[in-house]
């Protein structure tokens, strides 16, 4: 049984803090460890110079980001662990993607419209500060994934749309080219990750500057915990757990018989410095062993590139460049001693190396199943829609045992195609075919 195919994508931006390590690290290599699942996680250092434009802090991101998905167990011999910028496959795809990619889709993008809604408010021209690279983010993100044709794609609902993007362009691809090339992919949203609280109380995030983060030495660490932000009941008057930054941080961290009697404590009165050393240890105990991993590895920054190096050539040989080739002659960017040469008198073209005529069937977007009779890039016979594979399937066997009749609907020729020729390339498909029973 083949495996789904499951790729992460992993921003490499800033230093790793507990909110990224429970809501995404920890999940996600946990996730990998499944025996169905063929794992793909590749650190974005393209998509970060979007917003990221300091070399030095881009190098040194990269590198903390891979050290710590590395350190908190990510296993590189046993599922695809790669960057973004050593697979030139994806830049290669992405312009593709762009030129079937719709203008009308990109502009309903979240983020370029929060930037031009941001524009209108300030009184500004709408595309005023506003990038390519914003603006085409999320085709860049559909090569990410089409390339290795991903099943699933796990993000968060505010990214749901760029999935659905993805699929939208492979489809046109998959339509205007005639064959299944992508796999349209499906968002793998979780409601149950975690969202830790930051020191003040919201969201744990380097926007609000309320991180702790994952890898500070345990005396920072535990000033950190001892800034968690609470209310001011003193030691035996009993304390809520909800809401409590506090507590719900504590959950991330323990067994649910720990958390239970956590919860307890509160409501006997525990006070909030014993509350804090109880959560210091219990975080320390996790992240200390993850500590000293991550600090092994960032002395030694040549293991880590050589990791990741090692994860994209052997993907590339595996599938990009295989794809890549299949796509490239797909659009025609092929080897010119096959070029089709069209005579003086307007006859049909002819090919140095003639094509043998071949039949394509493919799904549209408004469900229906097609086919198309090709020769070369020439098309001969365009069929309508038909319900389902099977019924395409059976036009296709009558066609293939007879002549046209030129009474059907259900197909049409191809502009500037006869009859006749169709009949010819069907008697050449049909030698074709005997030829292949002979060898």
């Amino acid at each position: 049984m083949s495996k789904t195919r499951v790729l992460t994508g992993i921003t490499t931006s800033g230093t790793p803090h507990l909110g990224n390590y429970v809501g995404a690290i920890r999940p996600a290599i946990a996730a990998a460890r499944a025996a169905n699942a063929e794992s793909f996680y590749f650190l974005a250092d393209y998509h970060s110079l979007i917003k990221a434009q300091d070399p030095a802090r881009t190098q040194r991101s990269t590198l903390e980001i891979a050290a710590a998905w590395l350190a908190c167990g990510l296993d590189p011999a046993k599922v695809w662990f790669y960057r973004q910028s050593d697979i030139p496959e994806i830049p290669e795809l992405t312009w593709l993607l762009t030129c079937v990619a719709g203008k009308g889709i990109l502009n309903r993008a979240h983020a370029y419209k929060a930037a031009v809604d941001k524009n209108r408010a300030e009184g500004e021209d709408d595309d005023a500060g506003i990038t390519a690279g914003l603006f085409m983010y999320p085709v860049l993100m559909a090569a990410d994934i089409l390339i290795f044709n991903a099943h699933k794609v796990p993000v968060g609902r505010d990214q749901v749309q760029h999935i659905e993007m993805a699929r939208d362009f492979g489809q046109r691809f998959n339509h205007i080219y005639g064959d299944e090339f992508f796999t349209l992919p499906e968002a793998l949203v979780d409601d149950n990750v975690a969202t830790l609280p930051g020191l003040d109380g919201r969201k744990m995030s380097k926007s609000y500057d309320n991180t702790i983060p994952m890898f500070v030495p345990r005396a920072e660490l535990k000033k950190r915990i001892a800034g968690i932000l609470t209310d001011s009941r003193a030691p035996g008057e009993p304390k809520s757990t909800e809401g409590s930054a506090l507590f719900q941080l504590y959950q991330a961290f323990a067994s649910k018989d720990d958390t239970a009697a956590f919860a307890q404590a509160f409501a006997d009165g525990i006070a909030w410095g014993e509350a804090k050393q109880a959560l210091f240890e219990k975080i320390d105990a996790e992240i200390t062993p993850l500590r000293e991993r991550y600090e092994a590895l960032m002395a030694k920054p040549g293991e880590i590139e050589a990791i990741l190096c090692d994860g994209a050539a052997r993907l590339r040989t595996a599938y990009a460049t295989p794809a890549i080739s299949r796509l490239r002659e797909a659009v025609g960017l092929r080897d010119l001693s096959q070029v089709v040469l069209a005579s003086a008198a307007g006859n049909p073209p002819k090919s140095v190396d003639t094509e043998a005529p071949s039949f394509k069937q493919y799904r549209d977007a408004d469900g229906k199943f097609y086919f198309k009779l090709v020769q070369g890039e020439r098309v001969l016979l365009q069929s309508a829609g038909f319900d389902s594979p099977r019924d395409a399937g059976q036009r296709i066997a009558s066609i293939k045992s007879g002549t046209l009749d030129a009474d059907v609907a259900d197909f049409m020729l191809g502009e500037g195609v006869s009859s006749d020729e169709v009949n010819a390339a069907l008697e050449a498909f049909v030698a074709a075919a005997l030829e292949g029973q002979k060898g």
